[in-house]
């Protein structure tokens, strides 16, 4: 179990760089990523069993005691995050698949990848994982009416559809992992260690199915367009969020989980309905995004926390001088 353990942490510890290694591998053999494809749903869902079992009714009853600022960031995510995309798909020009791609990512819940961002950060990781599971349980409903209102003028949103397969895909996996925590507590402490992994791989499993997909296309200049749009999506979204925090006066640990709830998407979902409801090139945004703000999230939080510590570390020299 140790040796499991351990390659749960190597992965957790280098997964920004697994991601680049996926989707290269995906670019150089299309062919393993092809056959995976019609299983990105089943991938996802083992994601969010791990994410369900993490949780359980004590979690929900910390939402329940202090609901505001939870109520509130996940308010900003749904606010700003598809907002965002809206009028960068109208900046760029971009048509079709790719603007419902785009808007897609921005319609979708936050990512597990803000909590790691969070904790590395110094940021308030209850609150974040708290904004998570409020935004993640209300994508069902969020994700297909925010895709249907906004990127209904570029093509045909199936949103019934959307709905019940989200709650599908979404809902049933984390209700069980919920139900399965619930009762069996402390017996799932071992499966708990590698579950983190286990969801890990899925998603770089994901990722090669979505790069296998859209090999051919990958490298003209439409899809090259997206990647300024993902960059600056994410971007904006982190600005944004830590604007909105600081502007209803929240603590700086809060303002550091609300920056990375708001910033960070479920690119992983939005990959798998892109494939599943319109077509390969609406999952090249999500899977773009999925690639950079793992990379622009742990370049913030390192630098934040240094930022912090430096500061800290500047008051109490600066008391001992006094002293």
């Amino acid at each position: 179990m140790k040796q499991v353990t351990a390659a749960s942490k190597w992965v957790s510890k280098y997964f920004t760089l697994l991601v680049v290694v996926a989707a290269v591998f995906a670019f150089m053999v299309p062919a393993v990523g092809l056959a995976i494809v019609p299983y990105a749903s089943y991938l996802l869902m083992v994601v969010l069993f791990g994410m369900g079992l993490s949780l359980n009714v004590a979690d929900f009853k910390r939402i329940a005691k202090n609901p505001l600022p939870v109520i509130l960031g996940t308010v900003a995510h749904y606010v700003i995050m598809p907002s965002l995309a809206f009028l960068l798909v109208k900046l760029f020009h971009l048509e079709g698949a790719l603007a419902v791609g785009v808007i897609l990512v921005g319609s979708a819940p936050s990512g597990t990848s803000s909590n790691v961002m969070a904790f590395i950060a110094g940021g308030d990781v209850a609150l974040d994982v708290s904004i998570g599971v409020l935004s993640t349980l209300l994508a069902p409903v969020m994700l297909p009416l925010l895709v249907s209102f906004l990127a209904g003028s570029y093509i045909d949103v199936p949103a019934a559809a959307m709905f019940f397969n989200t709650i599908k895909i979404v809902l049933l996996p984390i209700v069980l992992g919920v139900v399965l925590h619930t009762f069996f507590g402390h017996k799932l402490d071992k499966v708990n260690q590698v579950t983190p992994m286990i969801s890990q791989l899925a998603i770089l499993t994901l990722i090669v199915a979505v790069f296998s997909a859209n090999h051919a296309t990958f490298t003209n200049a439409a899809t090259l367009l997206v990647i300024p749009v993902v960059m600056l999506h994410n971007l904006c979204g982190y600005a944004l969020g830590f604007v909105f925090a600081k502007a209803i006066k929240l603590d700086h640990a809060q303002q550091k989980a609300i920056t990375f709830e708001v910033g960070m998407q479920d690119s992983a979902l939005a990959a798998t309905l892109a494939l599943k409801f319109f077509t390969p090139q609406a999952a090249v945004a999500a899977t773009i995004f999925s690639i950079w703000h793992n990379l622009s999230g742990s370049v913030l939080a390192i630098w934040w926390k240094g930022r912090d510590e430096k500061a800290v570390k500047e008051v109490e020299a600066t008391t001992q001088s006094v002293a």
